[in-house]
């Protein structure tokens, strides 16, 4: 089990959030969880979801949002706790996803500039050497944009636009999300099932009836003597 620190901030996307937040309890992670205050006004346009940016009101929010048990899993803090533990090194999360990521938290976090626990957390974990992922969602992007989202890949975070992939060719919008979340997931090593991986369109060669070397056929028969 391994604690990950997820960042809630103003940019559209939050069914993102969402979807991560389920799928770190399903795999049995706990969560330390943090709202900015524009994350607030977002969540409550795009999910209906009255958090607040106080760890109380988040906190008894979680139940009705995500269900009671999975709740159980999630520290909810204010945004302005910097007190908090993720604030710290030493509470040696296993790293800190911010999705969505505004471009204005994504400006003041390539600067070092920390002024909420979501931005510290992300500092933190860029001085500790943990895992951060940016998963920024927004179009099209300014010079200014690339140049920051440039910055912190040189300096070690993971920078994943919420771009979903079509060739799994989705159904609902859920697909799309889990498409995302799925990639999200294999950033931070977390076994999962969300979303749908590429196997292909053709069978291998050996398959398809291509004639095959006979230095290849022999290896073939070794591998499957028992």
């Amino acid at each position: 089990m391994t604690r990950f620190f997820l960042g809630i901030t103003g940019a559209s996307g939050h069914a993102y959030a969402e979807a991560l937040l389920r799928a770190l309890v399903a795999a049995g992670h706990e969560v330390d969880l943090s709202v900015t205050e524009a994350g607030a006004k977002v969540m409550r346009h795009e999910l209906g979801i009255e958090a607040g940016t106080r760890g109380e009101r988040l906190a008894q929010a979680l139940p009705s949002w995500i269900g009671a048990p999975a709740a159980r899993s999630v520290r909810a803090f204010a945004s302005d706790a910097v007190e908090a533990p993720p604030s710290s090194g030493t509470a040696l999360t296993g790293g800190a996803i911010l999705c969505p990521c505004s471009m204005g938290t994504l400006a003041r976090v390539s600067a070092g500039f920390s002024s909420n626990l979501v931005e510290r957390a992300a500092d933190v974990a860029l001085k500790e050497g943990k895992k951060l992922v940016l998963v920024p969602r927004e179009t099209p992007l300014s010079p200014l944009h690339l140049e920051n989202m440039l910055r912190l890949s040189r300096l070690g975070a993971i920078i994943l636009p919420a771009m979903p992939g079509f060739y799994h060719r989705p159904k609902r919008v859920e697909d799309l999300v889990g498409h995302v979340v799925g990639k999200i997931l294999d950033r931070l090593g977390v076994e999962h099932s969300v979303g749908a991986r590429w196997e292909g369109t053709e069978a291998p060669a050996e398959d398809a009836g291509v004639e095959r070397p006979k230095s290849a056929e022999k290896s073939a028969e070794k591998d499957r003597s028992p």
